[in-house]
C-alpha cells in the first residue's frame, strides 16, 4: 500500500464504501473521483497508477477522493461487470458532492483501466451536470463497451500496452475524432513512466482548471 491518509466509510449501493481523501494546500478547485482497475484482477484504490492519478490533481490543485469497488478492502457488495461499480462511484460523488465544502463546486472524474471504463459510464450518467474535466488512462476498451466521453477528455495510453492495446484504444477514440497521448514504450503499467503520466495529467488539469488564475 502506497502511504496515504486513513480510510474512511460511507454508505454506498451495496453497503459501505471505502473512501480515501487527499486535499491540496490551498482551497481546491473541486472535487475529483478516481476508479480503480479491475478488481478480480488486483485492482484496488491503492494501485500505483490510480495514486499517481490522485497525486496528480492534488497537485493541480483538487480534491481527490478514490475508493475501493464494492468487494474490495472494506467496501461491502460483489463485483457486477461495470454497472454496479458505475453506482459506487456515483455515490461516492454524490455522499461529497451533497457536503460541505464541495456543495456547488466543480467535480472531475478519472480512472485506469477498467476504472477508465467506470469512469466513462458515470461521466454519460452525469451528462446533465457534466465534470468539469475527465481524464481516462488506458481505458478498457478492448475488454468493455466503453461509451462516448466528452470532447475535451484526456486519454492516456502507453504504446507497448499488452492488456489494453493501443489499436483498440485507437479504434474507440477514431469516431470522436477524440485524441490520444501516448507514451512511447510505456506498458499498461506505465513502469518506470509514472513521473511522466502525472506530469501529463498535471498539464491537462491546469490547462481545463475551472479557475483561470491557478498558476502552473
Amino acid at each position: 500500500m502506497i502511504g496515504r491518509p486513513a480510510s474512511a466509510v460511507i454508505e454506498g449501493p451495496a453497503g459501505p464504501l471505502e473512501t480515501v481523501l487527499e486535499l491540496p494546500a490551498t482551497t481546491p478547485l473541486g472535487l475529483a473521483v478516481i476508479a480503480h482497475p479491475h478488481p478480480l484482477m488486483g485492482g484496488t484504490m491503492d494501485n500505483k497508477v490510480v495514486h499517481t492519478l490522485a497525486r496528480a490533481h492534488v497537485q493541480a490543485g483538487w480534491g481527490a477522493v478514490r475508493f475501493n469497488f464494492r468487494g474490495v478492502g472494506r467496501s461491502a457488495g460483489a463485483h457486477d461487470e461495470g454497472q454496479g461499480e458505475t453506482d459506487d462511484l456515483l455515490a461516492v460523488l454524490q455522499h461529497h458532492l451533497s457536503q460541505s465544502p464541495w456543495q456547488g463546486r466543480p467535480w472531475a472524474l478519472a480512472g485506469f483501466s477498467f476504472g477508465g471504463f467506470v469512469a466513462a459510464r458515470a461521466a454519460q450518467a452525469m451528462a446533465h451536470h457534466p465534470a468539469a474535466v475527465v481524464s481516462l488512462v488506458s481505458p478498457a476498451t478492448s475488454r468493455f463497451n466503453v461509451p462516448v466521453v466528452p470532447p475535451a477528455t484526456l486519454v492516456v495510453q502507453g504504446e507497448a500496452d499488452d492488456v489494453v492495446p493501443m489499436a483498440s484504444v485507437l479504434d474507440w477514440a477514431r469516431p470522436q475524432a477524440l485524441p490520444v497521448t501516448v507514451v512511447p514504450g510505456a506498458g499498461h503499467f506505465f513502469h518506470g513512466q509514472l513521473p511522466l503520466l502525472r506530469q501529463i495529467v498535471v498539464r491537462h488539469l491546469r490547462a481545463s482548471a475551472p479557475d483561470a488564475t491557478l498558476s502552473a
